[in-house]
């Protein structure tokens, strides 16, 4: 039981960092008013939050093995609590990104938490039920959050998101730090990787801000292709460190596993639909269909209902028949729902957009938490956090890419097509951004496939 309350209490903390995340895209419409800001600046509060996150995750390799599991999840805590009350009472959008970084930290820290206390202490035949447990967590926030957000915004105010969970982090708190007593899982020897976190940190910033110059400027902009030399340059650079490098943010050799890799491009790719798409659909929702914040809310939770549901039904699953049948079922339904929002753009409806959703959301649930188990098999315990370390940074990164993009996407048919109404624009660059996401579908459908024809035979169980 103390077990099952510590990774509740990591996870719920988590959970509160992903649904404020997710709470504030249906915030969006009336920040922009409120704050007098762009649809391309305000963004920011979702790239640049999970961004931080990702940069954050990096580092919890060498910070698991440094430090006790209760320290870490008291910083963690302290953090989402002074930036959710910062983000509270912040008097412009400056002040309130702020409050939205300082969680970042939080959650870039609970997270991997989770994931290790889950890897540490479950045993290995209900990995899965447990994993996918996590996975509720971490999709169910983004699938509640517009509705949670959608409902407060109407009724009351986009503060009071704030208002709904500091009473949470403050009981969470105390339930962490009365239950989570884990020793650091390791001896980290060496001084910390301070020039890889930072090399990490510009290739991803530099590859989100190449893509906002495309959104502020358009797709032929010279700034954008000077961000794009500027990104492969800076990314160059980092893999000649990171493979000559002495000290490392990670033991990057496990890259060179086959199926790790591929089922890391399939838990990266999942979530950039998942987060991307609960972007796009409010936004779609508020402009294109004229719903109220409280309707695009509402229109995406029987999706996140039902899909939570199917994480742990997934898990149990993958522990008696492996990974390939919930892979396969994921990757067919995510794609079903892409071409879904594709093909219908022009014809949606709030009943069509919610049932399309509940397809997507079922195929994304039976995927994410079987894509993070199977590649924990691939590597031995003592490689154990560093997996964690780069699902977790690579999932982040992924919410974080997916939105930048998908908004990109649409401001860039704003700013070229400057003479049609916002309506139209926006229909034309979600028409677009569901044409991106279901060309990803289709790659990782492919992923899925070319793996149990090649490596199908092989189950490693470290």
């Amino acid at each position: 039981m103390r077990v099952k309350l510590a990774i509740l209490s990591a996870g719920l903390l988590s959970f509160v960092g992903i649904l404020v995340e997710t709470s504030m895209n249906v915030t969006f419409p009336t920040l922009i008013k409120e704050l007098h800001v762009s649809l391309s600046t305000v963004q920011w509060l979702t790239t640049g939050y999970l961004l931080l996150v990702t940069i954050v995750m990096s580092t919890t390799a060498y910070v698991m093995k440094r430090f006790d599991a209760k320290n870490i999840f008291i910083f963690a805590a302290s953090f989402s609590l002074i930036g959710g009350i910062l983000a509270l009472v912040a008097p412009n959008f400056w002040i309130l990104l702020v409050g939205r970084l300082i969680q970042a930290i939080a959650t870039g820290l609970s997270t991997p938490l989770m994931f290790n206390l889950i890897f540490a202490k479950v045993p290995k035949q209900k990995l899965g039920v447990y994993s996918g447990m996590a996975s509720v967590v971490i999709s169910l926030a983004p699938a509640l959050g517009p509705t949670y957000g959608g409902i407060l915004t109407s009724i009351w105010s986009w503060r009071a998101i704030f208002i709904g969970v500091i009473p949470i982090i403050i009981i969470v708190g105390f339930f962490g730090i009365s239950t989570i007593n884990e020793k650091a899982i390791g001896i980290q020897k060496g001084t910390f990787d301070y020039i890889g976190a930072i090399a990490l940190a510009i290739v991803f910033t530099s590859i989100l801000l190449t893509f906002d110059q495309a959104g502020n400027y358009g797709w032929y902009s010279i700034r954008f292709w000077i961000g794009v030399i500027l990104s492969v340059l800076f990314l160059g650079i980092f893999l000649l460190y990171a493979n000559k490098g002495r000290r490392k943010l990670l033991d990057y050799r496990i890259l060179k596993l086959p199926l790790l890799r591929l089922r890391l491009f399939n838990y990266f790719s999942l979530q950039l639909i998942n987060i991307g798409m609960s972007f796009v659909l409010p936004l779609f929702a508020q402009t294109v269909l004229h719903c109220s914040a409280m309707q695009a809310g509402l229109m995406m939770l029987p999706g996140s209902l039902i899909g939570a549901i199917t994480g742990p039904i997934a898990g149990r699953f993958y522990d008696q028949h492996g990974a390939f049948s919930p892979l396969l079922t994921s990757s067919i339904l995510m794609l079903v729902g892409t071409l879904g929002f594709f093909f219908m753009t022009k014809s949606l409806t709030v009943m069509s957009t919610t049932f399309i959703y509940v397809v997507m959301r079922i195929g994304f649930n039976t995927g994410f938490g079987t894509a993070i188990s199977d590649g924990s098999l691939q590597v031995s315990f003592k490689n154990k956090a560093d997996q964690n370390s780069l699902f977790s940074m690579m999932q982040q990164y992924a919410g974080s890419l997916g939105t930048n993009v998908l908004s990109v996407v649409i401001s860039a048919t704003i700013v070229m097509h400057a003479d049609r109404s916002t309506v139209i624009n926006t229909m034309n660059g979600s028409h677009m951004a569901f044409l991106a996401v279901s060309i990803l579908g289709i790659l990782v459908l492919c992923s899925v496939i070319y793996a149990e024809m090649k490596y199908g035979h092989q189950r490693t169980d470290n």
